[in-house]
């Protein structure tokens, strides 16, 4: 049965760190809250786990109240010279006592678990092993609630994830929905690196392509089809966003239907596996993911294609 979070929220005097949020987590799921820092995570969480009480809500599991005893919060890591699972090895670094808090907290878990940033600093070389263990506890037809400001993070572990922004959900679905089909600016911003243009619609709701016009570069580009309620009035702005692994940089031809745009390249940084290319199209500011970089240098002139079914249409 389900763990049930409905119309839940929290205010600190006049602060509101949670308002109406709901979702539901079921039986051999990892669920994910995921959001940028101060989002209203971690209080969630604790209003879950029953250290803080909520201004007004329900939680429930299996159909009954939720209480402490159903609900074990493995809090943000605590040093293990504190006695909170024994002492320090004389050797053991701080990685190392992450790992073992970590590891701890699994073989002490029970029906229902919570997790908030529990691989902060561990290195990556152990985390996926980690990811893989907190995996296996919700096989064991556990459920487990997975909180991370690392959208990476959120995607190798979590089966559904609620994205929260300023207290509210703002979308809830797979990691791979959320990040291919965000439903607001909030969610765009928050999921990856995006490129979120500004731009006006000039045709009609009902074209079978809608075109749009930038605000900066004043460039033509074509989206893929949205419904109404994203297009808004003809004469109003919305974003339109991109992700940069999605822009493809050329020097020769390509396929016209892919709303080419000149630009020139303003910067560019290595960062491992990847590199980003920061591009100037005649005022629009754009980056652009790419694995390799083979003759392109800051000055250069290109080509930029952006695919009409790569652009999200996100009212403003």
């Amino acid at each position: 049965m389900p763990l049930l979070v409905e119309n839940l929220s929290k205010q600190f005097g006049d602060l509101w760190a949670l308002r109406d949020v709901s979702f539901e987590a079921a039986d051999g799921e990892v669920f994910g809250i995921f959001g940028t820092t101060a989002a209203g995570k971690s209080t969630l969480l604790n209003c879950i786990a029953g250290h803080a009480k909520p201004s007004s809500g329900k939680i429930s599991l299996n159909s009954l109240p939720v209480k402490k005893h159903d609900v074990d919060f493995a809090e943000p890591w605590k040093p293990l010279s504190s006695g909170l699972f024994g002492r320090k090895h004389a050797n053991a670094s701080n990685g190392q006592e992450r790992v073992d808090h970590f590891r701890a907290n699994v073989a002490g878990a029970g029906r229902v678990t919570l997790f908030d940033e529990p691989f902060l600093a561990i290195d990556p070389s152990i985390r996926g092993e980690l990811q893989s263990e907190l995996r296996n506890m919700a096989v064991e037809n556990r459920i487990v609630l997975f909180s991370s400001s690392d959208f990476e993070q959120i995607a190798a572990v979590c089966d559904r994830v609620a994205v929260i922004d300023a207290g509210e959900v703002h979308q809830i679905g797979t990691p791979r929905e959320v990040y291919e089909d965000p439903s607001s600016i909030a969610v765009a911003a928050a999921v990856g690196v995006n490129n979120l243009i500004l731009a006006r619609r000039l045709t009609s709701s009902t074209a079978e392509m809608p075109e749009f016009i930038t605000i900066d570069g004043e460039h033509r580009l074509f989206a893929h089809p949205s419904g109404i309620a994203k297009l808004g009035a003809i004469n109003s702005n919305v974003t339109l966003a991109v992700h940069p692994e999605q822009l493809s940089i050329s020097f020769g031809a390509s396929f016209p239907e892919d709303n080419l745009l000149k630009a020139v390249v303003t910067g560019i940084q290595f960062l491992g596996p990847t590199t980003l290319v920061e591009l100037d199209a005649s005022g629009l500011k754009l980056e652009a993911r790419v694995f390799r970089v083979v003759g392109l240098n800051i000055g250069d002139e290109c080509m930029i294609a952006i695919p009409p079914d790569r652009i999200q249409v996100l009212k403003n």
